[in-house]
């Protein structure tokens, strides 16, 4: 038997049972016709739906007929749980049973009193358990009704605690995710911390290493006017050149900031020559504050003052990796 069906299945199932089983009732096996007035009444009684009737009939049987007794329980155990019967009781029905199969072990009628046996006690346990649930729930919604200027605060928390349920699948792969991530920061910072920055600007690649092997590469944006070497100040251009970084900034306007140590001694020389000033606030930073959503969407565009930009997320992890003094090279 499927120990899985729903409630509505096993009274369902229950009812084919007795559909079944009714016209043994009525015509009581064909093998074992009784001739007796009181035994026809009985399933004339049951047949019309007067179910006490045909109960206080069957109890006049046993007394009178003992030897019938088995036959005599197995119809007033099918009339005490058949569907039809608004009296039914699945107790009386199951002590018919029951007794049935202790008292008269070679009965003909004793298979099918487990089947119903069976049957009856998966619907009891059913209904148990749909009567405590139900008696729950009215007593949360007489506690709902009694409480007045609470009850819109409780509906809150209910609808509140119905959205926290659907997000645990996505609370939970949130997770996962942040652990994933988690464990390729440990593995970073174990491979670091950087010596090397290399920026090659034609291919918008920016890659860490540790003693010559590469730690992480990054996508970046460069400054508006990204050709060539940073000339003066305000040229919107992307230096080239081997710095350091020489210090940074927690509180940028664009998230964090590593500075590089733009100009150098050549820098300082060519604007001298060209009698400018070579500028200077050559950062790696993250993107604007308050524009973070946008992403990886950022190297669409070279669209800084001459920086190198990443995403907050990657700066972060930049900063952990690349500590003061780490050469920075930028390469056409």
């Amino acid at each position: 038997m499927d120990k899985k069906r729903s409630w509505t299945g096993e009274h369902f199932h229950l009812f084919l049972l007795c559909i079944i089983i009714t016209p043994i009732i009525i015509s009581g096996c064909g093998q074992r016709y009784l001739a007796r007035s009181t035994f026809k009444e009985a399933n004339d009684f049951f047949s019309q739906g007067s179910y006490e009737a045909s109960l206080s009939r069957y109890e006049e049987i046993i007394e009178k007929y003992p030897r019938e007794g088995d036959r005599v329980l197995f119809d007033m155990g099918v009339i005490y749980s058949h569907p039809g019967n608004a009296q039914k009781d699945y107790r009386r029905s199951l002590d018919c049973f029951q007794r049935l199969i202790k008292d008269y072990p070679g009965s003909a009628y004793r298979q099918e009193s487990e089947i119903m046996v069976f049957n009856i006690n998966n619907v009891i346990f059913k209904d148990k358990v749909i009567a405590e649930q139900q008696s729950q729930i009215e007593a949360l919604q007489q506690d709902v009704e009694s409480r007045g200027d609470e009850i819109s605060s409780m509906h809150a928390n209910i609808e509140a605690l119905g959205k926290e349920v659907k997000s645990k699948e996505d609370e939970i792969a949130g997770k996962e995710n942040e652990i994933t991530r988690l464990k390729k920061e440990i593995v970073l910072i174990q491979q670091g911390p950087a010596d090397k920055l290399l920026i090659e600007k034609k291919e918008r690649r920016m890659t860490l290493f540790s003693k010559g092997k590469v730690i992480k590469t990054y996508n970046i944006a460069l400054g508006e006017n990204p050709d060539g070497p940073k000339e003066r100040q305000g040229d919107n251009k992307t230096p080239e050149g081997t710095y350091t970084i020489d210090s940074r900034n927690r509180d940028s306007r664009y998230h964090l900031s590593l500075h590089i140590s733009y100009p150098n001694e050549e820098d300082k020389r060519r604007a001298k020559k060209l009698g400018v000033s070579p500028g200077g606030d050559i950062m790696i930073h993250g993107i604007m504050n308050g524009y973070s959503w946008i992403g990886n969407n950022h190297t669409a565009s070279d669209w800084t003052k001459g920086c190198i930009a990443v995403t907050d997320e990657e700066i972060e992890e930049i900063d952990k990796l690349v500590p003061d003094g780490t050469v920075v090279e930028i390469t056409p």
